[in-house]
């Protein structure tokens, strides 16, 4: 299945194997790298538009061997959805892998691999190139994980957006007091 719907993203597939998606940002390559190995902007982006994970539901320790865990709060029933895995590569401001396992699933030989690797652009955009794979789950499944994902990078862009503009009523306008 291919699916390209979101701003930014020029290829979004899944079958069998996983699901790949590769999306450009109005971000540099650090900024990417800091949104997926620091708890302070993962719990800000990673999830469904009606989910959140609370500063005090992750943790993050992000270098080789290094376990991450979160537990994502969905919806209006307010359903908890733990994530756990280990960083197999980090190498800033390139690339991250890490490993993948949800709810009480902890067996190794089932954990998903995820990995986002960052290649500068220029003009201060970054094109994001992510996969996930494991052969853990059947192909509808990796279809539902790629619009999960697809809307977890929606809300990626939209973190990383609003860490560069300037907070309404702060722009020259305002600064000098002057108004139309």
């Amino acid at each position: 299945m291919r699916v390209e719907p979101f701003e930014g993203v020029t290829t979004a597939h899944a079958d069998a194997e996983g699901v790949t998606i590769v999306r450009v940002f109005k971000a540099s390559r650090q900024e990417l790298f800091d949104a997926w190995t620091k708890p302070e902007h993962f719990s800000r982006w990673f999830g469904e538009n009606d989910s959140e994970i609370s500063a005090e539901n992750i943790e993050m320790d992000a270098r080789p061997g290094g376990a991450w865990h979160a537990t994502m709060i969905h919806g209006p029933e307010r359903i908890e959805i733990p994530f756990q895995g280990e960083f197999v590569e980090v190498v800033e401001p390139e690339r991250v892998v890490m490993t993948l396992t949800d709810g009480s699933n902890v067996d190794p030989s089932k954990r998903e691999v995820l990995t986002a690797v960052f290649k500068d652009l220029g003009d201060g955009r970054t094109e994001m190139s992510f996969t996930q794979r494991g052969g853990n789950v059947s192909s509808d499944e990796y279809t539902r994980a790629l619009r999960g994902e697809l809307i977890f990078f929606e809300r990626l862009g939209g973190h990383l957006k609003a860490r560069h503009d300037p907070p309404a009523g702060s722009g020259p306008r305002a600064q000098s007091g002057k108004s139309s």
